[in-house]
């Protein structure tokens, strides 16, 4: 019998139409004459999808009992008894009521589809094993009922039912997904817009990766070699060199330009295992291309170029990122090198990119001073070829080559010292015409085998010879030595451009500046040192790397900078040609060291200001805000003492209420104004400990009338890590605040819930609200929103609010209420050592 197929449709939260959509393609499939029944679809009590049951036959389910109570499954014997041609299943994750025929309801359906019979069912990604921890990471609840990853990737079909977080979010506040009294609770947690994106570009990319998938198993078994671009996958070759970290951070930039991009970085080794790689840097740039999101191969092939580019047309690449090759021109003679070979051969499908990498930055330093230009190995390969190549040449021309005569014979071996010009440089070549001139004169001049020339011409011709390889070599080491200035020119312009450019933009600190030095140079480290007298000691402005020195006279290169600072370097002594370039980073580092110190100047005068304008607002406030409730209490009291008027025991009742009132409202502006104050000048000292905020919230309610407030604080959340005296001022300042704003007869709802390692604070007023553009401004000092002089204060509040919450590192922000309203939520982070009680709600 052959097994059935299995349809999932995938979710990234309740309440997408998972359900629906499966109820749909069952009316649908109805009508085309299908056999299909409901084995087992939880409706939650949602109307519009009650009403898509009607018209489908329902298998009975079966009854369990547990723990006092009758709970219902999907009764699997009956629906192989009943035998269908396809059968709707709702949430594959479900966890079975202990007695049932399996554990999970995935096991049911795998037995249905060994039956034959084709399942369509439901999942959110949360329910997902592999997801379980991250899921937990971003909604704060664990999810218990789970399902393997390889049942749903081993689905015939899988479809994504997407929507995105707004619209979910109305539609739960429309009531379409939970009852109404428990819209407000999963709006706040749960449902929040930051949770629903996460969880959407989960499934997204979930079912992205299984399309992949697919599509890779479809090339293979049609096996399709050319290359489909469906997203953007960019292949690093990587040699193991210090050009790779270029290369991937490269490539990670392009991948980042087109939405799924993938970065895989290869490094290709010869089968006999010799390798020049550095297995320090392979680790470091594998480190590197994971933290960039991207993924390390390790492929074995002996020819490079073709191993690259079967790895990248096996993976669907559609981009390959080399380095300029790192070889000598001298050495193309052997080949083309892999970056020409792997462009020539990539094919129209394959964009092949070769980035340049200059290792002048990369701790190398500036180029050599010209005696080691071209280098030890290559000024040794030039003397082998002018000292010892005329030998063989002589061997060639006197016994294994018929004569070519002398004209002839002189211009091989001028051939030779050219040679040994371009290698290795002047001395080679001069030894070369030594040598050349003196076998010529030997073997080839008569009289042969004696050092005697008996014809003058060939007298003239050996010195025109000796001069010839002496200017060609001249000419040649005089170019390399030009080529050289050039590349030492163009290497100091980019640095002083780089100086020029990044300081006077202010893009460069004074560590990095110094990091770029010891790089640029090779050192070990690198410290700026200063002093503000002649018999002062040094202090230390900024250093880098492991053993900066202290005092100039410690470094082994020290460049000082004006009378009192000095730029100091350890790792070996430079040559006076680096110290041209050195003296600009010291002058620049002192340029760097002079604006930053500037820059907090100018930021301590910011504050200065900003205490000024705070200063200048808070008498305004108080030649308003304060005299009006001391006008009061003034003229109650004068009032009391008048003895022209007899007043009752009614209007002395009155008068003294008058006076309570003003000196409360005096005392409330007072205290906001010492609070301030004191969040201005940074005096706030939190005292930290573990507190119950059951015991700190209710005592916060005092200054607002009782019938005012709906408090719903839960005994199970657990303990707070605050200041309990700041915490309590702060939600009296939001809740008062609240309650201002909130119509006539409403009551305001002060929340409590636990979220991963921090507890919310939830007020829920059913005001006007506030505009989006306007909530960040709410809590600026002296703000009332919308200037309305609407009962009193100077606008305070909810900016002590938000410093006390900081101070005991919580935030404070404002979010819609839905249906209208302003939500306050003050956020602040759970005891170290107590452990948070998580409750979700159902997740069908």
């Amino acid at each position: 019998m052959a097994r059935g197929r299995l349809r999932i449709y995938l979710g990234a939260a309740p309440g997408v139409g998972k359900t629906y959509a499966m109820l749909s393609e069952a009316h649908r499939r109805i009508e085309r004459g299908t056999d299909c029944v409901v084995a087992f679809v939880e409706h939650h009590h949602r109307p519009r999808t009650e009403v898509m049951l009607h018209g489908l036959e329902q298998v009975p389910r079966r009854e369990l009992p547990y723990r006092g109570g009758v709970f219902t499954e999907m009764d699997v014997d009956a629906v192989l008894r009943r035998a269908p041609t396809v059968v709707l299943v709702d949430e594959l994750a479900h966890t079975n009521v202990p007695g049932s025929r399996n554990a999970k309801r995935w096991q049911d359906v795998e037995e249905l589809l060994a039956a034959g019979i084709d399942v369509i069912s439901t999942v959110n990604i949360q329910h997902l094993e592999s997801l379980g921890d991250l899921v937990e990471s971003i909604t704060g609840v664990r999810q218990r009922e789970t399902v393997p990853d390889e049942v749903v990737r081993r689905a015939d079909q899988i479809e994504l039912v997407d929507m995105s977080p707004q619209a979910l979010r109305r539609r739960m506040a429309h009531g379409n997904i939970y009852k109404p009294d428990k819209v407000d609770a999963a709006l706040s947690n749960y449902f929040r817009p930051g949770n629903l994106t996460a969880l959407r570009e989960l499934a997204l990319l979930w079912v992205a990766d299984r399309v992949d998938e697919y599509l890779n198993e479809y090339r293979r078994e049609h096996r399709v070699s050319t290359i489909w671009g469906s997203r953007e996958r960019i292949v690093v070759g990587l040699t193991g060199g210090p050009e790779g970290r270029t290369l991937i951070r490269r490539a990670a930039r392009l991948a980042e330009k087109g939405a799924g991009g993938e970065v895989l970085a290869v490094y290709i080794s010869r089968s006999d295992g010799l390798t020049s790689a550095s297995p320090k840097e392979l680790a470091v740039q594998r480190t590197l291309v994971e933290d960039l999101g991207g993924t390390f191969h390790h492929v074995v092939g002996d020819d490079i170029p073709a191993a690259l580019l079967d790895f990248a047309r096996g993976v669907n690449a559609t981009q390959i990122v080399l380095g300029v090759s790192r070889r000598r021109s001298w050495q193309y003679v052997f080949g083309p090198g892999v970056g020409s070979t792997v462009a020539r051969e990539s094919g129209p499908d394959l964009d092949v990119h070769l980035i340049t990498h200059d290792e002048a930055g990369k701790g190398r330093g500036l180029p050599v001073a010209r005696g080691a230009r071209l280098g030890r190995s290559r000024v040794i390969r030039g003397w082998l070829v002018g000292v010892l190549g005329p030998v063989p040449l002589t061997w060639l021309l006197t016994g294994a080559a018929p004569p070519v005569g002398l004209a002839n014979d002189m211009l091989l071996f001028l051939t030779l010292t050219v040679a040994a010009a371009l290698l290795g440089g002047l001395f080679p070549a001069l030894a070369s015409a030594v040598v050349g001139s003196l076998l010529l004169n030997w073997y080839f001049t008569p009289p042969v085998h004696t050092l005697t020339i008996a014809d003058p011409k060939n007298i003239v011709a050996i010195a025109i010879f000796v001069g010839v390889a002496v200017s060609v070599a001249s000419v040649v080491d005089l170019a390399a030595r030009r080529t050289h200035q050039a590349a030492r020119l163009r290497a100091e312009s980019e640095i002083l451009s780089f100086l020029a450019g990044n300081v006077l933009r202010g893009e460069t600190s004074l560590q990095e500046l110094l990091e770029r030095v010891r790089e640029t140079f090779g050192m070990e480290s690198v410290a700026l040192l200063e002093r503000t007298g002649e018999t002062d000691p040094w202090t230390c402005a900024g250093s880098v790397g492991p053993g900066a020195a202290r005092i100039p006279e410690d470094a082994d290169v020290d460049v000082p900078v004006g009378d009192h600072m000095a730029l100091s370097l350890c790792g070996r002594v430079l040559p006076a040609a680096d110290r041209r370039v050195l003296a600009a980073f010291a002058a620049q580092a002192a340029v760097v060291l002079d604006r930053q110190r500037l820059q907090s100047q100018a930021d301590r005068a910011k504050e200065l200001a900003e205490g000024n304008r705070i200063r200048t607002a808070l008498l305004a406030a108080v030649s308003h805000d304060l005299r009006t409730p001391l006008a009061g209490i003034k003229a109650a009291v004068t009032s009391l003492r008048s003895d022209d008027v007899e007043w009752s025991a009614r209007d002395q009742a009155e008068l003294l209420q008058a006076i309570e009132e003003g000196a409360d409202r005096l005392d409330h502006l007072v205290g906001n104004l010492l609070d301030m104050s004191r969040l201005q000048t940074g005096t706030v000292t939190p005292i930290i400990r573990e507190t119950d905020l059951d015991e700190v919230v209710p005592m916060a309610l005092g200054g607002v009338p009782e019938d005012s407030v709906e408090l719903d604080i839960p005994e199970t959340l657990p303990m707070v890590y605050v200041d309990r005296g700041l915490l309590e001022r702060a939600v009296a300042n939001v809740v008062e605040n609240a309650v201002k704003y909130s119509p006539p007869g409403g009551k305001v709802l002060v929340s409590a819930s636990a979220l991963a390692d921090r507890v919310e604070v939830r007020v829920v007023d059913r005001g006007p609200g506030v505009p989006d553009e306007a909530k960040g401004r709410i809590f600026e000092p002296f703000q009332r929103y919308g200037d309305a002089p609407r009962g009193v204060g100077v606008g305070l509040g909810l900016a002590v609010a938000r410093g006390f919450a900081e101070a005991v590192s919580g935030t404070l922000l404002a979010e819609d209420t839905p249906g209208g309203g302003l939500t306050m939520v003050l956020a602040v982070p759970t005891a170290p050592a107590g452990e948070s009680r998580r409750g979700g709600l159902p997740t069908p």
